[in-house]
């Protein structure tokens, strides 16, 4: 375990993040920590950027439009939003919603990797161009890899990271309607049906 990573332990409780300053101007604009939800033994867990206005409200990642976007996608491949993993790679909101720094994806990558090394899930799904470039390590062209896995070393193992648009791109481009959907049930395909997560697809009925 990296010192970061081990450094990180005395702020987090599990999977939750208890306390943070790492990054002042977040530390200014946030109301509230973000933390992961779902099942700590979920076999999917999506990862997103860093939470919006309303994430930051109500306490929990993906539950403005972009939320109700994924849970549609989920219900329609047999998932509920119980079943699964919900995180982002920052956990406080950047002010007036900007993309995070580097500096602040960096200080709180120890957190996410710590989550995921956690939960072991079957399959990573980075949703949108940030996060998948945080995770890969590399330029992202979203719109163009979306659908495509790679294995990739986070934290002490290895993970099978799926490429996603992000859902909001659903709601200004309607072409990238079935690239997400598409995306979400090649997900649902590789965490399995009715695994350590719980996750039950329609199908078991």
């Amino acid at each position: 375990m990296n010192a970061a990573l081990s450094g990180s332990m005395e702020q987090m409780d599990g999977t939750t993040v208890t306390a943070c300053e790492r990054c002042p101007e977040l530390c200014d604009s946030r109301s509230r920590i973000v933390n992961g939800v779902g099942p700590e033994d979920a076999d999917i867990v999506f990862v997103g950027e860093a939470p919006g206005a309303t994430e930051d409200e109500r306490g929990e990642p993906f539950v403005g439009r972009s939320g109700d976007v994924l849970d549609e996608a989920l219900r329609d491949v047999g998932l509920a939003r119980a079943d699964v993993r919900i995180t982002n790679c920052v956990r406080c909101r950047p002010p007036e919603n900007r993309d995070p720094t580097d500096e602040e994806l960096n200080n709180c990558r120890p957190y996410l990797d710590r989550e995921l090394e956690r939960i072991d899930p079957q399959i990573v799904v980075t949703l949108g161009k940030v996060p998948s470039e945080h995770v890969l390590g590399r330029s992202v062209g979203i719109t163009s890899e979306a659908g495509r896995i790679e294995d990739v070393r986070i934290g002490g193992r290895s993970h099978r990271v799926l490429l996603s648009v992000h859902p909001a791109a659903t709601l200004y481009d309607r072409s990238q309607r079935d690239t997400f959907e598409e995306t979400i049930a090649t997900a649902a395909d590789l965490g399995g049906s009715g695994g350590s997560g719980g996750q039950a697809r329609l199908g078991d009925y």
